[in-house]
Order: structure tokens, then C-alpha cells, then sequence
């Protein structure tokens, strides 16, 4: 496991809420490397909690669409729920 240094911002997860949340993220299945979970899912909570536009989301969440394409699938899949 990699520990990772995360600079919390305001609308994202903690620490504790992470912890609890990454068991349940969907493993990668093969082809390219995806972008890091954490990060693509923090961009999906700012988006939630700001009501910001999908592709107004501040850079460092990764592309826009990224994060899009990996909240609509994780939706459709039912993950969410």
C-alpha cells in the first residue's frame, strides 16, 4: 500500500471518510491505468457539494471528463447505492 500526503480541502473527503469509502470503489479492470480513485472521487464530491458544471471543475480532480465518464458508470452500475 502507498501512503499518499493529501492536502484536505473544503468539499472533499477527509482522511477517516476515505478509509471508510475505499473498500467499496470498483477495482480497474484492464487496459490503460486510471486516474487515482481518490482524486476522481473527490472531484465528484466537489462537484456535488458545489453544483459547479462538469467541466468547471478545478484542475487538480483531473479532466473533467474523467470524472464525468467514471461518476455516470459508477451510477448506471448502481455503485452509488
Amino acid at each position: 500500500m502507498v501512503n499518499h500526503v493529501f492536502v484536505i480541502r473544503r468539499h472533499e473527503l477527509t482522511d477517516v471518510e476515505w478509509e471508510l469509502l475505499a473498500p467499496l470503489i470498483p477495482s480497474a479492470g484492464r487496459g490503460r491505468p486510471r486516474a487515482e480513485d481518490r482524486r476522481v472521487i473527490n472531484g465528484m464530491v466537489y462537484k456535488i457539494r458545489t453544483g459547479v458544471s462538469w467541466r468547471d471543475l478545478p484542475e487538480r480532480y483531473g479532466p473533467w471528463k474523467s470524472v464525468y465518464t467514471r461518476f455516470r458508470r459508477y451510477a448506471i452500475d448502481g455503485v452509488f447505492t
